[in-house]
């Protein structure tokens, strides 16, 4: 395998974790909203990234997109 290849699949793999701020972009929310809704349990799934509370907050962009895309709706008589 090339360095080229290795390197694409590690950057890859690193970009499926975003930053709380990548992920309320992401999202098109504010990282305020976002950390709002960590607070409130009503958010997408995270990770901390190590132990301790000032440890970094991470988000997979496929859980970003699955929490999204359970909030399809066909009509809006569906929600309230």
């Amino acid at each position: 395998m090339t360095d080229a290849i290795k390197s694409k699949k590690a950057t890859s793999k690193a970009q499926a974790y975003l930053t709380a701020d990548e992920a309320a972009n992401y999202l098109r929310v504010s990282a305020k909203t976002l950390e709002r809704w960590r607070v409130e349990g009503s958010g997408p799934q995270f990770f901390k990234a190590g132990p301790g509370l000032r440890s970094r907050v991470l988000y997979k962009q496929s859980d970003l997109q699955k929490w999204v895309e359970g909030f399809a709706y066909s009509s809006t008589s569906e929600y309230s």
